[in-house]
């Protein structure tokens, strides 16, 4: 059985970030280990290009335009959804959700999620670089084993 896999190599990768302003306190972790990722896996700074939107219910629009433009071999989309008392929250969540993978499939270049939806503000610090990790880095992990994934293809 022939098996493909992406490398997990940034070197030579442009890839653009969309970041929400909203919760920033969060958000600006999950932007530092994503660029911190990128770095270590071998990636040039000039390569990433950062895009704030205003919430995480702007990120999939921003996204698309930025996957469709052929500047990019993927995006990272980041942003920190904390449940509140209203339902709001299941909306922004699910609707940034499904337009990420929407702009990803519409576009054919990889676009991850990199959105935290969590029931408190300790569970997005934990998951913004402490005890959980840092879920920006993972998702510009996967970003750049799904850019060249994509290129073996």
């Amino acid at each position: 059985m022939k098996t493909i896999e992406g490398k997990l190599v940034a070197e030579g990768q442009r890839i653009g970030i969309v970041a929400s302003r909203f919760n920033d306190f969060i958000v600006s972790h999950l932007i530092t280990g994503a660029e911190d990722c990128f770095v270590r896996h071998g990636g040039d700074t000039d390569n990433l290009t950062l895009a704030y939107v205003p919430g995480a219910f702007e990120i999939p629009i921003t996204a698309q335009k930025m996957a469709e433009s052929g500047k990019y071999d993927a995006v990272v989309c980041l942003g920190a959804v904390i449940r509140g008392a209203t339902p709001h929250f299941d909306m922004v969540a699910n609707e940034s959700a499904k337009g990420i993978a929407q702009a990803a499939m519409k576009s054919g270049i990889p676009v991850l999620n990199g959105i935290l939806t969590t029931d408190s503000i300790e569970q997005a610090i934990e998951r913004a670089g402490t005890k959980a990790g840092n879920k920006g880095a993972d998702a510009m992990l996967s970003a750049i084993e799904m850019v060249n994934l994509n290129k073996a293809l």
